[in-house]
């Protein structure tokens, strides 16, 4: 079902609210507590969910088609991104494994799917993204918070970086990965509630970010988005999405805690599509919000 909606950046929000795409349940369109979302080129948005479907729609909410991943008994996966090649990469994260489709649902590569913390072995993946001469960099949790990074071929190891905990370079739950427009790699460190950044070696560049929900805080940052001269960063925590600079300085937001259209609640992804319109992964509520700036 799509809605269209008024202005609502009164209160300091940036942005309007213009569409909302999906409701709750599991046939073709609906959503059962999406919990990642990607878009190619052309503002193809591809969505998984907990029933390990992976659903995609046009930028103004039509649905094109549907393909499910291999396995979902152990649990489902939590993070998608789209690689040089245009090919869907999914973070498949309890079977410690990344998945690559063709953008048709076709399954091309698995890299991956043995647990451990051996170079090429995984714990639970969160996010894998390509830089631009076709490396993989891939980050995981649980026993062993880190980054790997691997050769285009997606099976020649090259290096590793981070370890658990709270200091400088150091993660706990790295959830999302990034690259800006000079490759560095930003890192939304969710439970640390802070944003990483490093260059393509793992040398850290910049942090920034401590729990809050005031302005420039964070609370559970699962995802961002890099725009000219800033970010934006879904918290999952604070029911909201949030503008900063690119050192660090909040500047606004959009979103609060509720059920209604407007409202967020533990928005997990973002992405922005060739218009520079938002679409925001509104998982408690089972849909994907547009918010034009």
């Amino acid at each position: 079902m799509v809605l269209a909606a008024g202005c609502t950046n009164k209160d300091g929000e940036l942005g309007r609210l213009d569409k909302v795409i999906g409701r709750h349940g599991i046939s073709d369109g609906r959503f059962q507590k999406p919990r990642a979302m990607t878009i190619d080129r052309h503002d193809r948005l591809y969505i998984c969910d907990m029933t390990a479907r992976i659903q995609v729609f046009d930028a103004e909410g039509n649905f094109l088609r549907v393909w499910q991943t291999p396995a979902q008994e152990a649990g489902r996966p939590t993070g998608l991104s789209i690689g040089i090649d245009g090919n869907v990469l999914v973070a498949d994260t309890h079977y410690y494994r990344v998945l690559v489709y063709s953008p048709q649902g076709k399954l091309l590569r698995i890299m991956g799917g043995a647990k451990g913390e051996t170079p090429g072995r995984f714990g639970l993946v969160t996010s894998a993204v390509q830089d631009r001469q076709g490396n993989y960099y891939i980050a995981e949790y649980g026993e062993c918070d880190r980054i790997q990074k691997f050769a285009p071929d997606g099976r020649t190891f090259l290096r590793q970086w981070g370890r658990h905990g709270e200091g400088p370079g150091e993660f706990s739950r790295p959830q999302k990965l990034a690259f800006d427009e000079q490759q560095r790699l930003w890192v939304c460190d969710a439970c640390n509630h802070r944003i990483q950044v490093f260059d393509r070696e793992g040398k850290l560049l910049s942090v920034w970010g401590r729990q809050g929900s005031g302005l420039g805080e964070l609370y559970y940052p699962y995802d961002l988005i890099l725009v000219p001269g800033g970010l934006w960063v879904a918290e999952f925590g604070n029911n909201r999405i949030q503008k900063f600079t690119r050192d660090g300085r909040g500047l606004g937001s959009w979103g609060s805690p509720g059920r209604e259209e407007g409202k967020l609640f533990n928005p997990w992804a973002l992405v922005r599509d060739s218009r520079s319109r938002i679409f925001v992964l509104d998982t408690g509520n089972h849909r994907v919000q547009r918010v034009t700036l």
